[in-house]
């Protein structure tokens, strides 16, 4: 019972799974605040070429 204990805790298969669940959920993170900060100054740009063309 105690060996089995002991190789629980030494187990560390899923930790590198857990790592890379991490990193790929702040990658996303990071792109979705880009794409909604590139696109809200995109629509602005666009919104005054059409004020100056209208």
């Amino acid at each position: 019972m105690k060996s089995s204990f002991l190789k629980f805790l030494d187990n560390e298969s899923g930790a590198t799974a857990i790592e890379y669940g991490l990193i790929g959920a702040l990658i996303s993170v990071i792109i979705i605040t880009a794409v909604k900060l590139v696109g809200s100054n995109l629509s602005q740009t666009f919104n005054k070429i059409a004020q100056n063309l209208s």
